[in-house]
């Protein structure tokens, strides 16, 4: 079977929206993709701030901004479809929309965006919500994104993606992934002091000095010593590291070279007990998101994992940025054939899942 889907995704980075089309095949039960079309329509002030205040509003104004992103995510894929040339091509679309609270200890996540206002600006098939289902399930909704690597990507052991929080995962019996630390958010906020969107290529950071009692603190924090699965939210990188920098005292380069190295540890030492628990024959580790452009973090990393034969590759740009939306498509595209798309492995539900609400915005 051929499948031909729009893949929508936000991230805690607050850089943009990520859209995807791609061709996903499926045939005797192995799974193939190309990425057809991809772009990011960047988020302007207005709406950058929108989100990013979300979690403060009223319960009212939280709704209302729910239908008012729907209606701009639908909008923006319309662009999309124009702009590419995708008139008619496109079977279904499957958004993620915006992370504002997520407690999984409580069942609760809740990701902005309306799909019923999503399928009523694009008059297509739409697909939200998607760790809803997880999460009822006691699941901790998070990742999601294992389950594309799990069928699109054979010959990688380990996968990192570098967004706004950092998660791995690993190929084993039923697949192990979970969040290792807030990454790009928090970089962000630091390379914002010095006036710049994000630290290019790390080359902030790399000017900088360690500081080792701040990294010393930021080692000590309690999630890191919880086992997984586990999640984390978007605050514990706004309401809890980023506080402990600003504590420190330090010159902005040398936060950013701080906290670099402290993601580059936090992940190496992650995916090194992981190895080391299952032994796995592919060295190869995948790295994707917004970091993995980070030369200065990825470089600390492959230091890290050299001695372990572990080897750190940087795919082309196009799968770097856009993985996790191309996941999204395969999540709406398991979804339409009622087919599990959240694993239990990676989250801890009571089962697998097939999650995400559906909404049919064309005329059967």
């Amino acid at each position: 079977m051929l499948y031909r889907a729009i893949g929508v995704m936000s991230g805690s980075s607050l850089d943009g929206l990520d859209i995807v089309f791609a061709e996903i095949h499926e045939n005797g039960g192995k799974w193939s993709y190309e990425i057809k079309e991809a772009v990011c329509y960047a988020y302007n002030t207005e709406w950058a701030n929108k989100l990013q205040q979300a979690v403060s509003l009223s319960a009212l104004d939280y709704q209302l901004l729910h239908a008012e992103y729907g209606h701009y995510i639908g909008s923006q894929v319309n662009r999309f479809i124009s702009e590419k040339g995708l008139a008619y091509k496109v079977g279904l679309v499957a958004s993620h929309g915006h992370t504002t609270f997520h407690i999984p200890a409580k069942r609760m996540t809740a990701q902005l965006g309306d799909g019923a206002a999503i399928a009523a600006a694009t008059q297509l098939p739409v697909v939200t919500d998607l760790r809803a289902l997880d999460v009822a399930f006691g699941g901790q909704g998070a990742p999601v994104v294992p389950i594309g690597e799990k069928l699109l990507f054979n010959d990688y052991a380990y996968f990192l993606n570098i967004g706004g929080i950092a998660n791995i995962s690993q190929k084993a019996a039923g697949m192990i992934a979970y969040d290792v630390c807030p990454a790009n958010r928090v970089l962000n906020m630091l390379a914002n002091e010095a006036g710049y969107e994000y630290d290019d290529r790390g080359n902030i950071a790399a000017s900088g000095m360690l500081n080792a009692n701040l990294l010393d603190e930021l080692n000590q924090l309690d999630y890191y010593a919880q086992p997984y699965p586990k999640s984390l939210a978007n605050s514990f990188g706004t309401d809890t590291v980023y506080p402990l920098i600003k504590a420190a005292g330090i010159a902005n380069a040398d936060a950013l070279h701080t906290y670099t190295q402290h993601i580059a540890i936090q992940i190496a030492k992650n995916i090194i007990a992981l190895n080391l628990q299952t032994g796995q024959e592919s060295k190869k580790l995948l790295v994707t998101g917004g970091g993995a452009f980070n030369v200065f973090l990825t470089g600390l990393l492959q230091e890290h994992l050299a001695p372990h034969h572990i080897e750190v590759v940087v795919p082309d740009s196009l799968l770097v940025q856009y993985k996790e939306a191309l996941v999204m498509a395969l999540m709406g595209v398991l979804r339409w054939r009622e087919e599990s798309n959240v694993l239990s492995s990676v989250t801890g539900a009571a089962r697998d899942s097939v999650g995400g609400a559906f909404w049919m915005g064309q005329e059967e």
